[in-house]
């Protein structure tokens, strides 16, 4: 299961194989069969196949897929060893969950933790927790979103200052300045943040 994100998206649709047309929703990012990532997904609800871009997914985990009658195998694109081996049955060649799991697909992905926790606006862990258990989320519970970068910048405090009867007599005799810095960036790419307050009352 992928969830469509707010990141913009590029491609409005696709053709398959048949040539007919599919819509996409949005694109995403997720983890696939433990330590392997997928960037730039295209969500599209109403195909029937997840379809995984090989190129694509031996670029953004540096491995290359060795394909033979039986199967394919994920290796290290350095050392040669193989990461992950996939028996396929039919027509097509799929990327199978572990034994625990009877479900298979081409693509089988399903967002950690720490991506609902940025795909939702950074949400407590207790919040997490309570989609996960009223089943409005699915996430395989890999990863942990208590050192999210983001959320402790957030967090940050420090000593109030000491309070001041003075002004300043002219516009901008004086001026106080804050520059902060987003883990985010904006719609329009920035990420720095400059408050300016005139101390001239």
């Amino acid at each position: 299961m992928i969830t469509p994100s707010s990141f913009p998206c590029s491609h409005t649709s696709f053709i398959v194989g048949n040539r007919a047309t599919i819509p996409v929703v949005g694109t995403s990012f997720s983890t696939i069969l433990g330590p392997f990532r997928l960037n730039n997904v295209l969500v599209a609800p109403s195909i029937l196949k997840n379809l995984l871009s090989v190129r694509q997914f031996t670029t953004d985990n540096s491995v290359s897929i060795e394909f033979d009658p039986a199967g394919l195998s994920v290796k290290d694109l350095h050392t040669g060893t193989t990461l992950r081996r996939c028996d396929s049955i039919g027509p097509l060649y799929t990327l199978q969950l572990p034994s625990s799991s009877s479900n298979s697909c081409a693509l089988v992905a399903t967002p950690s933790p720490i991506d609902w926790h940025h795909l939702l606006g950074h949400p407590g862990k207790d919040a997490l927790q309570q989609l996960v258990q009223s089943s409005s989320i699915i996430t395989n519970k890999t990863s942990d979103v208590s050192l999210c970068h983001a959320c402790q910048l957030g967090r940050h405090v420090r000593l109030p200052f000491t309070s001041s009867t003075s002004r300043a007599s002219k516009p901008f005799d004086l001026i106080h300045c804050d520059l902060w810095t987003s883990p985010v960036s904006s719609v329009s790419s920035f990420k720095y943040y400059l408050a300016i307050l005139n101390d001239c009352m």
